[in-house]
């Protein structure tokens, strides 16, 4: 998942104006502007699992926290809710749109920060509670590590020379979410695959576009697979995505996919199929299934 949120607080220092902007930035740090160290610092952050679901009898699950850098980390742990936009990308909310209900009342979780030497690790734990208030349907929040910066010491401030100029100050804070998901009764979820359109973009890049539709009272999670299957009829594996999901209440998603360019795939010819399962065990669900004739 990839949000970035810029917040802007200016303050007033006799002539000269001071913005702070802060760039929360969940599982991917981009941008030239900021010290690559400082970023690595703060990015080496591994969690397993990546989602968190209750469903049946399950009331507690443990978040495996392990620092991968060469840097002592630490974060801050927080609960968040977010809405899923039909291009994929999210945006934070306080209040729920309509169908949609938040997990954070029926969560608990500890500690609430963590730090995590070089190669140190530390679980975290996350409790369902109030669970006779919970009715049929699904709940999602999600749970939101962010990376504290270290502290600059007294006197190592950068100081401003002219105050008749603008200075911009940007703090970077890395973060990532991942979804807290409460399933209670038995999921009516169905999707179908529509609007297949393939393209060649920047000249020579192929790429295929199309719309999930979701119906029923809880959302899907799954992975894409893209085949070209030739007019002799051979199949070949032309691109792949893990983890896309729909979240309620979404009825849409549009997702635009670029494919490989591998020799002796005309993408002028045959059939693109795409395939949207669940990822299982022992063998993946599949949601949905859609082709699209290419011709010349």
């Amino acid at each position: 998942m990839l949000n970035i949120r810029n917040r802007e607080r200016p303050g007033t220092n006799n002539s000269c104006l001071r913005k702070t902007s802060i760039l929360i930035i969940a599982a991917l740090v981009t941008g030239n502007f900021f010290s690559k160290a400082d970023l690595n610092a703060q990015g080496n952050l591994l969690i397993t699992p990546r989602r968190v679901v209750f469903e049946g009898s399950s009331r507690s699950i443990d978040l495996n926290l392990a620092n991968t850098g060469k840097d002592t980390s630490a974060y801050a742990i927080s609960i968040v809710n977010i809405r899923m936009k039909d291009d994929g990308g999210f945006e934070n909310i306080t209040e729920p749109d309509p169908d949609q209900r938040f997990a954070d009342r029926f969560i608990r979780f500890f500690p609430r920060s963590v730090t995590l030497g070089p190669n140190e690790a530390q679980v975290v734990k996350v409790q369902l509670t109030r669970t006779n208030e919970l009715q049929e349907g699904e709940y999602r929040s999600h749970i939101y590590f962010r990376a504290v910066p270290k502290k600059v010491p007294l006197g190592e401030e950068e100081k401003i020379r002219d105050t008749t100029t603008i200075s911009v100050k940007l703090t970077p804070i890395f973060g990532i979410t991942i979804p807290i998901i409460i399933r209670r009764g038995t999921s009516t979820a169905k999707v179908t695959l529509s609007d297949l359109v393939y393209e060649t973009v920047e000249g020579s890049q192929p790429r295929i576009s199309f719309t999930f539709n979701r119906t029923g009272n809880m959302s899907v999670f799954g992975d894409i697979v893209v085949e070209h299957i030739s007019t002799q009829g051979i199949i070949t594996r032309v691109g792949a995505v893990n983890g896309v999901a729909v979240y309620t209440p979404n009825k849409i998603r549009r997702l635009q996919l670029n494919l490989n360019r591998i020799p002796g795939i005309d993408y002028k010819t045959g059939t693109l199929r795409i395939i949207y399962s669940a990822p299982t065990d022992v063998k993946p669900l599949r949601y949905a299934e859609a082709e699209l004739a290419l011709s010349r």
